[in-house]
Order: C-alpha cells, then sequence, then structure tokens
C-alpha cells in the first residue's frame, strides 16, 4: 500500500474532526434573530452608560476636591480624628462682610457649635448668641477682655473666635466652617430655594413673610434669617430661624437636581467658604458620620438680659454653661468637668457683691465687670466698650462702640487694633 494514500487518510480524518469541534463552538444562526440583538444593544448602552457616570462622578469628586484643597494650600490628608471615625466638634461662623454695605472683617453674625460622634450616632448643634459676655482669646498682645463674644472673630478671626468659645464651654473645637453670609443668598439659589415654616407675619429688608409654609429665594432668605428687632424672642428667634434655613439647604444639597449643579456649589465654596476641613475630611464626614444625623439635639444658650454702661448685653448663667459644657463633652466622650473661667468668676463675683438675681426677668442693672486679674470692678467707672489711645488719631469712642469721626468701630479697630482695649 502506499504510504502517502495512508498519510492523506489520517489527514482527511483529522480535518473532519476539528471541522465538527468548530461547527461545535460556532453560534446557530437561529441565534441571531432580533429581540436577542435588542437585548445586546441595551447592555452595550447601559455599559458605555455606567462608564460615563463614572468618568463624571469622577470628574466631579476631582474637580471638587482641587477647589477644597486648593484652599487649604494643598492640604488633602484626612485627618487622625475622622480617619478612625472619633467624635469631632465644629465650630460654624457666618460672617456678615458685604452685607448691609460692610467691607471691614466684622463680627461673626452666627455662632453655631456642633458635635458629631459616630459611635453614638448622635450630633448637636447648639447656637451660641453673638451678644454673650464671654472672656475674648486669640489677640497675640493679649490686650482684650470681656465683652460679646462674637466680637472675637473681628479680633483675631476664626481662630479668636474658637478659642474663645472652647474656653467659655472647656470643649476642645476641631475644625472650623466660616461662611460668608452672601454665600446664603448663593447657595439657596443654588438649591432652587427652600421651604421654611415661618413662625408670624414680620416684613424686613423689602421682604414679606407670612406665617405658615413659605418658599424662599436668596434674597428672601438672607432677610428670613437677619431679622431680630421684630422676633418676640430677639436673637433667640433669629437662630431658631437660621437652623431651619440650613436644615432645609442640607436637605436640598442632598438631591439628585442639586448634585448635577456641583459647579455653581463650587463656585461658591471657592468665593465665600472657609475651613480647615480637607476635601477628605468632608467626603469622609458625608460617608461615615451621616448616621448622626438622624439624632440630632438642636438647642442654644439661654442668657439673661443685662445692661452694662449702656450696652445691651446676655450674660449667659454659670449653671446654663455648665449644663451644655457637659452636654458637648460627653458627646465627645469626655468626662464632664465642673467650669472655672473668667465667665464663671464674673458670675460669682456679681452673686457676691450686686446680688443678681437669675430667676428675675428683668435686665439685669447691677451686673459689673470685675478686673481680670483682681476682684473689683474694672476702670473703676464701669467706662465702656473701649476707647482710642491715638490721640493723633482726632477721635475717641463712645461706650456704644462707635467712633466719633466718621469711621465706624469695625474698620477703625481692624486697621489698628493696637490702640484699642476692651475694657469696663
Amino acid at each position: 500500500m502506499d504510504p502517502n494514500s495512508k498519510r492523506r487518510e489520517d489527514y482527511r480524518k483529522h480535518s473532519s474532526l476539528n471541522l465538527h469541534r468548530n461547527h461545535a463552538l460556532a453560534a446557530d444562526s437561529s441565534s441571531f434573530k432580533a429581540g436577542n440583538m435588542f437585548v445586546r444593544f441595551i447592555g452595550v448602552i447601559t455599559l458605555l452608560t455606567v462608564c460615563f457616570g463614572v468618568a463624571w462622578a469622577a470628574h466631579m469628586y476631582f474637580t471638587i476636591n482641587s477647589a477644597v484643597d486648593g484652599k487649604n494650600n494643598g492640604n488633602v490628608a484626612t485627618s487622625a480624628k475622622i480617619s478612625t471615625r472619633q467624635p469631632v466638634s465644629v465650630l460654624i461662623l457666618g460672617v456678615d462682610q458685604g452685607i448691609e454695605g460692610r467691607h471691614d472683617r466684622g463680627n461673626s453674625d452666627t455662632l453655631i457649635l456642633a458635635t458629631a460622634n459616630p459611635q453614638k450616632n448622635k450630633a448637636t448643634m447648639t447656637s451660641i448668641p453673638r451678644d454673650t459676655l464671654a472672656d475674648i482669646k486669640g489677640d497675640p498682645d493679649d490686650k482684650y477682655f470681656m465683652f460679646r463674644v462674637n466680637s472675637a472673630y473681628e479680633i483675631g478671626g476664626s481662630e479668636a473666635s474658637m478659642k474663645t468659645v472652647s474656653s467659655m464651654l472647656n470643649v476642645p473645637i476641631n475644625y472650623y466652617l466660616e461662611v460668608n453670609m452672601k454665600a446664603l443668598r448663593s447657595l439657596v439659589n443654588a438649591v432652587g430655594g427652600v421651604d421654611v415654616n415661618v413662625p408670624f407675619d414680620f416684613s424686613y429688608d423689602w421682604c414679606d413673610f407670612h406665617k405658615g409654609k413659605q418658599h424662599l429665594n436668596g434674597r428672601h432668605a438672607v432677610a428670613y434669617v437677619r431679622m431680630r428687632k421684630e422676633d418676640p424672642r430677639g436673637d433667640y428667634g433669629r437662630q431658631l430661624r437660621q437652623r431651619q434655613v440650613i436644615e432645609a439647604i442640607a436637605h436640598k444639597a442632598m438631591s439628585v437636581n442639586t448634585i448635577s449643579n456641583y459647579r455653581k456649589l463650587i463656585d461658591i465654596f471657592n468665593k465665600y467658604v472657609k475651613t480647615n476641613l480637607t476635601f477628605n475630611d468632608m467626603l469622609s464626614l458625608a460617608l461615615n458620620y451621616r448616621g448622626c444625623m438622624s439624632n440630632l439635639d438642636s438647642g442654644y444658650i439661654q442668657g439673661h438680659d443685662a445692661w452694662i454702661d449702656g450696652s445691651s448685653i446676655q450674660v449667659a448663667p454659670t449653671a446654663e454653661l455648665q449644663k451644655i459644657s457637659n452636654k458637648l463633652r460627653k458627646n465627645l466622650n469626655l468626662p464632664t468637668e465642673t467650669l472655672d473661667n473668667e465667665e464663671t468668676r464674673q458670675n460669682d463675683l456679681n452673686d457676691q457683691n450686686n446680688h443678681v438675681k437669675w430667676d428675675d426677668p428683668q435686665a439685669f442693672t447691677t451686673y459689673r465687670i470685675y478686673e481680670q486679674n483682681a476682684d473689683k470692678p474694672a476702670g473703676g467707672s464701669n467706662s465702656g466698650y473701649g476707647e482710642n489711645k491715638d490721640t493723633n488719631s482726632g477721635s475717641s469712642t463712645t461706650s456704644s462702640g462707635m467712633s466719633s469721626s466718621s469711621d465706624s468701630l469695625g474698620s477703625s479697630s481692624s486697621s489698628s487694633s493696637k490702640t484699642w482695649k476692651f475694657h469696663w
């Protein structure tokens, strides 16, 4: 037998086997039906949509990351407290530059101390009336003494405000969030307005408000949170309205429609917000601390009206300061401690020497400020807010805090702080 014939026969068998295998692996022509093609088409579209969404989310992440961390000199690391899910505290400051014609640093119009404990899933939000009497901290020359807590911001910005509030309540403050009041108008407009429950009818800054549910745009929201004199509860009523708007903004900010407008929010953040939180800090707070918001304890420091040398002041009783300190320290997993600071010392001296009655609703008229290192009235005559000792300036300052020249207190003290001294 021809050996070549045998080889040809083997080759035909082997090729037939391969053809059979290829036929088994090949798709049946019946599988290419219109329905199957449609399913595959939808799958491709879905895949492309997911890819686009991931790309868009990544772009949004890095854009916001760059915007936030650019304001922190490139610091992008998550702080140790937040990365390990420890309790944290944040002082929120609403400042009024650019509102009502102001262009100086100004005072902090809103002070809210917030704490969050992810282990307990609990948060607190405590409003501090801006007229609360406090030992002002943070001045490099340590010249300033007792006055309204909101004046700390004018003396030394956010750092001085943090030190002042921390000392007053004996609570460590980890972070600050400083928001220009102009941001409120822009934020409300960026989220499409907010709905609030107006407590009573009033008008302010050419805006009308009627009792009940009302939708506010940016301009109306600013007017709504700034009005104070027509509120029966004064600054306490305004604090309530501030918290209403803050909560409404937070709710709207989580909606899909608002997220799609993230560029507007970035622009607002860049222009009007200062903070020592990095973007990764904020992201971690949003992801790991959000459960705290389901158990929010919201309140305020209740002070007592007082007239001190013609100035209206809120004096917080020692018992009230102690109560707030205990609540905040507990939420930060810290043991409670008896307050022993300048605020409580001033209260004790007035209890002993002036017999102030904390349960009397009438404003104090006998409350006095005592010297920092002595148990005697400061200045000898309770002489007012401060005075400008620059004899070359040709101006002096009255107890109301206004210069007798055309300049206001804010611009005068900001430009020449070394000539100012808080005393009474």
